[in-house]
């Protein structure tokens, strides 16, 4: 087993992992390098086989095939407790009955560390949580927000080399939860912690993470920046799963070109092999044509099918020309209103060649 000072700075390499139930493959060749001090999200639908993978890491799934590695250490037949993997679960699976503290210092008790240690970890798990002070409060008197704090720093007392979290936001208000999306990502970048983050939200994963891991069937699709991801999504099913995508079929014309209908587009990326390729256009990259586009932009005409008020933002539909349908935003201040048709009206939108995007179909 590797020490505790080498477990703050080591990894994880999942290595052709797969998790077979009978003729079913719950997760199918994964492999994965988590950096250290990385933090990764693992993103996909229900059935993408994302909890199992998180339910090998933590050594309550034995995988069919492959192995799961700690820095140098094979730990794929490791039991749980003997992992030394830091846990926040989905409803943070805290002990009622026990204080704060107690509930923090459990790990501690758990790996029968020195009982005279305990209450220097415990202050400065308590200050990295913002929670100093709240050491003999009851978890009944606690907000949902200082409990997700509470298993974080339960979490992180006895400083693993990996940290993995179950969708910990998940039942939270939107408020609240994007609040702490924030407060997770400062407080991992204070840290250097390895994180192993589990979720079904987009936005969730593409605010917090370096990287995140895209599955589907349970296979890796994709990963990748979240940048990178949303601009530049391998096929179909990343483009429809991240972001406000509309996907449009089009005709190879050249290496630079494709058809959508009758309306010839140019984009400044490499065009993908295959014959079945879709246009991505996201909502956020469409903007009125009105003159002050740049020229050499792509031009998709109209009319207006519906409009949307979303607060910050006005959704608008629009039945193309050639019979597709997408929809774009505008701002809801002033300047964006003035952009806005009624719907039955004709409008001509931009997309520049930059946000021309081309992917193929999804195996």
């Amino acid at each position: 087993m590797i020490d505790q000072q080498e477990r703050a700075r080591v990894g994880v390499s999942i290595r052709q992992a797969t998790k077979s139930y009978g003729p079913f493959r719950a997760l199918d060749d994964v492999s994965l390098d988590v950096a250290q001090g990385e933090f990764v999200s693992i993103l996909g639908p229900s059935g993408s086989g994302k909890t199992t993978l998180l339910g090998i890491l933590g050594g309550f799934v034995q995988p069919s095939a492959g192995s799961i590695w700690l820095g140098n250490s094979d730990i794929t037949f490791e039991p749980p407790h003997k992992r030394e993997i830091g846990i926040v679960f989905q409803n943070y699976a805290l002990f009622p009955h026990m204080s704060v503290g107690e509930n923090i210092t459990f790990p501690l008790r758990a790996r029968r560390l020195p009982k005279a240690t305990w209450p220097d970890k415990l202050a400065s798990a308590l200050e990295m949580v913002e929670l100093t002070g709240y050491e003999n409060r009851k978890i009944h008197e606690l907000s949902g927000g200082q409990r997700q704090r509470v298993a974080l720093a339960r979490a992180m007392i006895f400083e693993p080399g990996l940290i993995l979290m179950d969708e910990p936001l998940s039942a939270l208000d939107k408020q609240l939860r994007e609040n702490m999306q924030i407060e997770l990502k400062r407080l991992h970048k204070r840290l250097g912690s390895t994180i192993i983050y589990v979720t079904h939200d987009q936005r969730e994963a593409l605010t917090m993470s370096d990287r995140v891991a895209i599955m589907n069937r349970g296979k890796l699709v994709q990963v990748d920046t979240p940048e990178r991801l949303h601009d530049h999504p391998a096929n179909t099913f990343v483009a429809s799963f991240i972001g406000e995508a509309t996907l449009l079929p089009v005709q190879r014309e050249s290496d630079s070109v494709v058809r959508l209908g009758q309306q010839a587009l140019k984009t400044a990326h490499p065009m993908p092999a295959g014959s079945n390729l879709h246009l991505v256009v996201h909502s956020e990259k469409l903007v009125v044509a009105d003159g002050s586009e740049p020229e050499a932009s792509n031009r998709l005409s109209g009319t207006v099918t519906d409009t949307l008020y979303q607060g910050e933002s006005i959704r608008v539909f629009v039945k193309l020309d050639d019979g597709g349908e997408m929809s774009f935003r505008l701002p809801s201040n002033h300047a964006g209103r003035a952009l806005m048709k009624s719907p039955g009206e004709a409008i001509t939108l931009a997309l520049h060649p930059e946000d021309t995007v081309i992917v193929p179909e999804a195996g």
